[in-house]
C-alpha cells in the first residue's frame, strides 16, 4: 500500500510542472473588455478542419517556454475563424457567419484582421489598447515561436528587424529571457 501511494505521489509531482505550463485560453467575447495591464492580446485564428492548427496545439502551444511567455505576457485567445459567434471588438460588432450550401465561411472578424492573408492557422498580436501589431501566418515549431513571441512581448520589435533578432536571439536575447521566465 505504501508503495502504491509513493508511486501515485511521484506521478502527481512529475505531472505538476507540466500542468502549470499549460496555456489558459480565453474566449474572444471576453477579450474586448478584459483587464490587460501591459499584456498583449494574442489571438489564435483556427478552424476545426485545419491540420496545422492541430499540430500547433499538440506540439508548439504545449511547449513549457511558449506556455510561460503566453501566460505572463499575453492575453491568449482561441478564435474559431468560422464560428457563428457575435461579439464586439474596439466598438465594432462582428457577426458570426451561417453556413452557405453546407459550407462554413470565415467570420467577418477574421476577414477584418487577416484580410488577404487569410489562412489557417494565423495569429493576431495586438497591443494593450487592442491595436493590431502584426499578423503571423502558418505553423511554427516551438523554438521559432518562442523567438516570435518574445520579439513582441519584450518590445524588441520596436528596436530590431526580425532577421537581425533571429541572428542574435540565442547569444544575446535568450539568456535574459530565461532569467525573466524563472
Amino acid at each position: 500500500m505504501k508503495h502504491t501511494i509513493a508511486i501515485i505521489l511521484t506521478v502527481v509531482a512529475l505531472a505538476a510542472p507540466a500542468a502549470s505550463a499549460q496555456i489558459k485560453w480565453n474566449n474572444i467575447a471576453t477579450a474586448d473588455t478584459a483587464t490587460l495591464g501591459e499584456r498583449l492580446v494574442f489571438i489564435d485564428f483556427y478552424t476545426s478542419w485545419c491540420g496545422w492548427c492541430k499540430k500547433m496545439d499538440r506540439e508548439t502551444f504545449t511547449d513549457p517556454t511558449v506556455a510561460k511567455i503566453m501566460t505572463r505576457y499575453y492575453y491568449p485567445v482561441k478564435f474559431d475563424a468560422e464560428s457563428g459567434l457575435t461579439f464586439s471588438w474596439k466598438g465594432t460588432s462582428y457577426k458570426g457567419n451561417q453556413p452557405v450550401n453546407g459550407r462554413q465561411r470565415p467570420h467577418e472578424f477574421a476577414y477584418a484582421i487577416l484580410g488577404q492573408r487569410m489562412g489557417f492557422p494565423s495569429y493576431g498580436i495586438f497591443d494593450s489598447d487592442r491595436n493590431l501589431v502584426n499578423v503571423l501566418p502558418g505553423y511554427y515549431s516551438a523554438k521559432d515561436f518562442t523567438i516570435l513571441l518574445w520579439y513582441f512581448a519584450s518590445g524588441d520589435y520596436k528596436k530590431y528587424a526580425y532577421e537581425r533578432y533571429q541572428q542574435i536571439f540565442d547569444s544575446e536575447i535568450r539568456p535574459e529571457m530565461e532569467k525573466l521566465l524563472k
